[in-house]
């Protein structure tokens, strides 16, 4: 009973134990809590701080910078004052010293500015004409030099023959006849003159006709030959002979079309183009130029892959027009007798059904119309490779001597010209420049100066060079 009792009231303390040790460890989490939150708080108030410290010094930083900002812009108002005021006398004094205000200066590096690039540019394009020529004369040289040794052709060509022969002093009485009635007969049915001088054993034969002048030769050959000479043999002799010759003009036309190989050219220019058998330019017989020309343009047109057949037609009739006179007109139309051989060959040929690659290439091988094709470039090269090759033509020394000096005073006309040579026979002219008085630009301007004249005032065959040379030399002694 006692221990039943005993075990009852120990419960209600256990449970009370219990209970104060529940509030015991809650009042010591409430406290451990309280302690936490005060030293959050604390942490927090601590950082408050140090940020309102921090928002202190920024805002004097921040005063700092303003201040620094606005001293920086005044300098710099201050500086650019200053700038503007020694600008100014930096100007001032530079214009004092060269004489010249601002505008003037800036007008005069401006020029200078202008002509160096107008130097820079002209010798850029000298450079790039250089190469172009360069590489252009280098092609054309392999084309002519290789259609010219392909052609095979006599080193010189025949004449014309005025002078002629007597057997005997006794038959220059016969010619004359009684009272000078042979010769005048002669004269007058042949139009050609007939010159008896004190030459022993010969007589001369003028007339500007070489066709003319050849049917005389051969009918004063046929009368000293048979000799009888009176009126009437002298004009059966004379129709007899000019038959012969047109029969010899024909058959050489044909010989020259078909060694060419062109066909179907008009009657009529065939007919001139035998008459030209009997022409000669510098010595040089036309219709044998005529075929070399034609042969050396149709090589030059198979290296550059042009119709050979069409340039060498173009070609073969460039200088028909030379065969042209009063004696010889066309057959049929006006007469076509004005102007330059060029221009009267290609009324011909335009005339007689010919191509306008044909007409234009007759009418430009002199340059007295542009060049605009390739035929017409190539009967242009063709005619002068032809004219100009050695042997080709000769000059009286008379002539050649005029043509140099009118070459040297055409090159003395321009101002800084010292010294002037034609050198090469006339191919050449060199002229000596002073160094102080023209520079590279302007040698330049006076080689196509002189170019220019020669081309206007002179007539010769093929091309001539003009080099002008400016040499600087500069002396000093060692002593």
């Amino acid at each position: 009973m006692d221990l039943a009792l005993g075990t009852t009231d120990a419960v209600p303390l256990l449970s009370l134990s219990l209970g104060l040790i529940l509030v015991l460890v809650a009042t010591l989490a409430v406290r451990q809590l309280l302690r936490g939150a005060r030293e959050r708080a604390a942490e927090l108030e601590r950082r408050e701080q140090r940020n309102a410290e921090r928002e202190v010094r920024l805002d004097a930083e921040q005063r700092r910078l303003h201040e620094r900002e606005r001293e920086a812009a005044q300098a710099a108002a201050e500086l650019a004052v200053r700038t503007e005021e020694l600008g100014a006398e930096r100007r001032r004094t530079l214009e004092h010293a060269a004489g010249l205000s601002a505008a003037e200066a800036r007008a005069e590096l401006i020029h200078a500015i202008e002509q160096q690039a107008k130097r820079e540019a002209v010798l850029t394009v000298r450079e790039l004409e250089r190469q172009a020529r360069a590489e252009g004369e280098a092609r054309a040289r392999e084309i002519v030099a290789s259609a010219v040794q392909r052609l095979a052709a006599r080193q010189t060509a025949d004449s014309v023959v005025t002078a002629l022969r007597l057997p005997n002093e006794e038959m220059k009485g016969r010619i004359i006849g009684r009272e000078g009635r042979n010769i005048r007969s002669f004269e007058a049915v042949t139009g050609v003159n007939l010159v008896i001088d004190d030459t022993p054993e010969s007589v001369l034969l003028s007339c500007f006709d070489p066709v003319r002048r050849e049917v005389a030769r051969l009918t004063l050959e046929e009368l000293i030959a048979d000799g009888r000479i009176h009126p009437q043999r002298i004009e059966d002799a004379h129709e007899r002979n000019q038959l012969q010759v047109e029969r010899l003009c024909a058959a050489a036309a044909q010989d020259a079309v078909a060694e060419v190989g062109v066909d179907e050219l008009h009657p009529e220019l065939l007919r001139l183009l035998g008459r030209l058998r009997y022409r000669t330019s510098y010595g040089q017989n036309v219709l044998g130029h005529l075929v070399e020309s034609a042969h050396i343009a149709g090589m030059m047109a198979a290296e550059l892959q042009v119709d050979p057949v069409l340039v060498k037609r173009c070609t073969l009739l460039h200088d028909i027009g030379k065969a042209v006179t009063v004696a010889a007109q066309p057959v049929g139309g006006a007469a076509v007798t004005e102007g330059s051989h060029a221009m009267i060959g290609a009324e011909l040929v335009r005339r007689y059904g010919e191509s306008e690659e044909v007409v234009h290439a007759v009418a430009a091988h002199h340059n007295e119309v542009e060049p605009q094709t390739i035929e017409a470039v190539l009967t242009q090269a063709a005619d002068a490779c032809s004219g100009g090759r050695p042997g080709a033509r000769r000059e009286s020394v008379e002539l050649h001597a005029r043509r140099m000096e009118k070459l040297e005073q055409i090159a003395r006309r321009h101002e800084g010209v010292t010294k002037v040579y034609a050198m090469q026979a006339g191919r050449e002219v060199r002229v000596m420049v002073l160094p102080e008085a023209v520079d590279d630009i302007q040698a330049q301007v006076i080689a196509k100066d002189v170019a220019r004249e020669v081309e206007a005032e002179l007539t010769y065959p093929g091309q001539i060079r003009i080099t002008v040379i400016r040499e600087s030399r500069a002396t000093s002694f060692a002593r």
